[in-house]
């Protein structure tokens, strides 16, 4: 359409002049009129309709926000359709949707101040080869999240690039049926977070330079708990950068060098990853009381105990010689020495005795690891890390395979 060539002239010939101060007014006009004319069509937007964006780099000072169903949000490609909140002034987000049957493709959103891409609440999502960033690198300052459906049901994202969020890079929360496939999230505090999901696929993703690479997360106080996450065939690699998360947040509490972290989370296997030279460890299973979030924050009806994890059949290489925080930094040197490392897993040690059957829980709610050579140390979180060990035996067991997920 016109307006958007004129739009992505104008926002190159802004580009091209500098400073804001050098800019020409009828230039800066024409970007304005751009992102007057595509929250009109945002706006008026119907079922069906495919809003196509085309090459260019385009400015928004304010939030966009679709609300109908069945809407097409299409770029020209995720380096080629770039939507720059750089000089945003208003709204929480770049773009959030509130809508089902909706799929964005092929396009790019940086610099947001807070999140990126928020989907809230609906059904039938595809975000594919969309890119989110912060162009300045790590920051506190940064948006939390990058691309974050919250809510929803049958959902795909892949393809996607996520970089620096303050808080995860691609995140799902309190969703059903999900699949998180060939993504790359780098240089966030969280590269791929799962929290309170029930049933999701995470597959084919690589997550390299966040300060933890994915995450499958139960956290108190949120409507549904989280069930049945699968995590495979993954690239897990070097999450050793620090964490730059906002204090009093969940993620601010994940040790930079942090492969991948399981937290108060039921029935979740690990299998056929590539899982390399995370410092601090390259699978951490925790639970709540471990990450200071217990106490008041937690419900009556909340389990804080990661039950049923399976881990197998990983390439665990490296890792665990040089851990985050003093505490983890004394154990180590204690326990293994200045050059020696942990183990590829990390467990708190906290188990719910109330379950517990002859001193031991059942099968079906056991870690249970099938890894080669694969140890775990159990730090003795509930007796305050008075007594760490290797541990080998007590997770010789097999659990029953979650079953994949089938989008609707």
């Amino acid at each position: 359409m016109a307006y958007q060539r004129l739009a992505y002239l104008a926002v190159f010939a802004l580009a091209a002049c500098g400073e804001a101060g050098d800019k020409p007014a009828e230039l800066e006009q024409s970007a304005l009129e751009f992102q007057s004319q595509l929250l009109e069509r945002l706006i008026d937007a119907k079922p069906g309709d495919v809003i196509d964006i085309p090459e260019g780099v385009y400015a928004f000072d304010r939030s966009l926000t679709l609300t109908v169903d069945g809407v097409t949000i299409r770029g020209a490609g995720m380096d080629r359709t770039v939507l720059s909140f750089k000089n945003q002034i208003a709204g929480a987000e770049g773009l959030l949707v509130t809508a089902s049957d909706f799929t964005i493709e092929d396009i790019a959103i940086e610099d947001t101040v807070g999140d990126a891409l928020k989907v809230n609440e609906g059904n039938n999502i595809v975000i594919r080869n969309v890119r989110t960033e912060w162009t300045n690198g790590p920051d506190t300052k940064n948006g939390a999240y990058g691309i974050y459906p919250v809510q929803t049901t049958n959902v795909l994202l892949e393809g996607n690039i996520a970089i620096g969020a303050s808080d995860a890079g691609i995140y799902v929360g309190q969703s059903k049926n999900v699949i998180v496939r060939n993504n790359r999230a780098e240089y966030n505090v969280a590269g791929i977070e799962i929290e309170n999901t029930v049933d999701a696929d995470v597959y084919g993703n690589i997550a390299t330079n966040n300060t933890g690479g994915i995450l499958v997360f139960n956290m108190p106080a949120l409507q549904q708990a989280g069930y049945g996450v699968r995590v495979y065939d993954n690239d897990v690699f070097e999450n050793n950068t620090k964490n730059f998360g906002h204090p009093g947040t969940p993620v601010a509490s994940v040790p930079a060098g942090s492969g991948v972290v399981i937290n108060s989370h039921d029935a979740v296997e690990i299998f056929n990853n590539k899982v390399a030279n995370n410092k601090t460890a390259n699978v951490i299973i925790s639970s709540l009381f471990s990450t200071g979030y217990s106490g008041s924050s937690m419900s009556e009806t909340f389990d804080p105990y990661p039950e049923g994890v399976y881990i197998y059949g990983n390439a665990f290489e490296g890792g665990g010689d040089a851990p985050d925080g003093n505490d983890l930094k004394l154990l180590k040197v204690a326990k293994f020495g200045l050059n020696g490392s942990f183990p590829d897993i990390l467990w708190d040690g906290y188990q719910d005795k109330n379950k517990q059957v002859d001193g031991a829980l059942p099968v079906g709610l056991r870690i249970c690891v099938d890894n080669i050579d694969a140890e775990v140390l159990n730090v003795d979180g509930p007796n305050k890390y008075k007594d760490p060990r290797v541990e080998k035996a007590p997770f010789e067991c097999a659990l029953e395979r979650l079953k994949p997920v089938e989008l609707g």
